[in-house]
């Protein structure tokens, strides 16, 4: 077996179509798009790399491919842990503890040259919302948009290697039938007769008040978390460009106290309900063909994308206050509003308040994603993602 760093047109091609060996046994995989995934590895596309590097290699066997990674250093956050730590990612791989040892090493050498003391994965070289965390349980749903998938055997693979369990993420699902829990109805309306807080969807507001006041939440509510810092212009300008073109306004909320942004809310059109009949292309027939079904009312699920809530207000009802308001649009326009269920992704294991709120929405965890951290030195001790309170 030979590997081969991704720098042609053909080992990029190979690296794009690999799974589609991997997943032919398996009905619920959902092939990406091509072009996300291209996207995350080029320098015009992704803002990353402003702050980052990133390589690519395959794991070839005379003429067949049989695995692939990538690995990255993200300078913002590598020095934010105890030791610091780089990533990997897009991993995928035959049943062969050869395969994945030789691409975990490879990732391994690469890393420890550069200084990092320890990876994690698989991880994005991007934001935490895409391409994070091994699929340990739910392989009998089908994916999120840009939501890892992968084989129940990875976690062997992870696991013999020596990954260990960093921390958990939990995707809660429910239907949007019946009613919201009667403390979350007590605690938004004691909160709303304050008059001081108000919450509203984006339907009207301009995109640069959005992008601002996204900016301003996200970077208070967050930058406490595990590997997490402050996003910035760019990135926030990058993100909201991204989701533009699926973008319902009815389902990004923002909570205030008085003109302050306090909270926020991010919901989408789950749009694998569409991808999914595209395998992995969207070229301009692709594109008309998703304008189509999105006309058609396809999308009946909303995929859950962040909430998240200023410090200072935490603890005060301002969750449940969002969630009601949320609420109370869905079941006003019952007739008319065409989502019929809600998954909401990455409920960190080290945020049990966030899980406690999702429970009281009556949310039940439906698919879990692992992300695991592999130290260099095996003689340190490992530690889990420390407990935060609800960001």
């Amino acid at each position: 077996m030979t590997i081969e760093e991704v720098n042609t047109r053909t080992r990029e091609s190979d690296f794009i179509n690999l799974p589609d060996k991997i997943y032919s046994g398996y009905p619920n995989w959902i092939r990406p798009l091509s072009y996300d995934i291209r996207a995350v590895f080029n320098p015009k596309q992704n803002p990353y790399f402003s702050h980052g590097e990133c390589v690519r290699w395959i794991v070839r066997e005379g003429p067949e491919v049989r695995g692939r990674i990538a690995a990255f250093i993200d300078h913002k956050t590598a020095l934010k842990n105890d030791q610091p730590t780089g990533g990997i990612g897009f991993f995928e791989a035959v049943d062969d503890l050869k395969v994945s040892t030789i691409l975990f090493e490879k990732a391994r050498h690469w890393l420890k040259a550069r200084k990092m003391e320890a990876m994690d994965g698989p991880v994005n070289f991007g934001e935490r919302d895409k391409w994070w965390g091994l699929l340990v349980d739910g392989y009998d749903h089908e994916p999120n948009y840009c939501v890892n998938y992968n084989p129940p055997y990875y976690k062997r693979l992870f696991e013999h290697y020596g990954f260990q369990e960093y921390y958990k993420q939990f995707t809660y699902y429910r239907t949007l039938s019946g009613d919201i829990d009667e403390i979350i109805k007590e605690r938004a309306d004691r909160l709303t007769r304050k008059g001081n807080y108000s919450f509203t969807h984006i339907e009207k507001m301009p995109l640069k008040k959005v992008a601002k006041d996204f900016q301003e939440v996200y970077n208070k509510a967050w930058s406490s978390y595990p590997d997490v810092v402050p996003m910035d212009k760019q990135q926030v300008d990058a993100l909201l460009k991204q989701i533009k073109p699926i973008m319902d306004r009815k389902l990004i909320w923002f909570g205030y106290y008085r003109d302050l942004p306090i909270a926020f809310a991010i919901m989408l059109p789950e749009v694998n309900q569409v991808f999914k009949y595209m395998n992995g292309k969207f070229g301009w027939f692709q594109q008309l063909k998703f304008a189509w079904l999105l006309r058609q009312g396809i999308c009946t699920k909303i995929l859950g994308v962040a909430f998240g809530i200023v410090p200072r207000f935490q603890r005060k009802g301002v969750e449940s206050a969002l969630i009601g308001a949320i609420s109370k649009l869905a079941f006003s326009e019952e007739k008319t509003f065409r989502y019929k269920d809600i998954e909401h992704n990455w409920v960190g294991d080290f945020n049990p308040q966030m899980m406690h709120v999702h429970e009281m929405m009556g949310g039940a965890i439906r698919k879990t994603h692992a992300t695991y951290r592999y130290l260099f030195d095996q003689t340190k001790p490992f530690k889990r993602a420390p407990e935060v309170g609800m960001k």
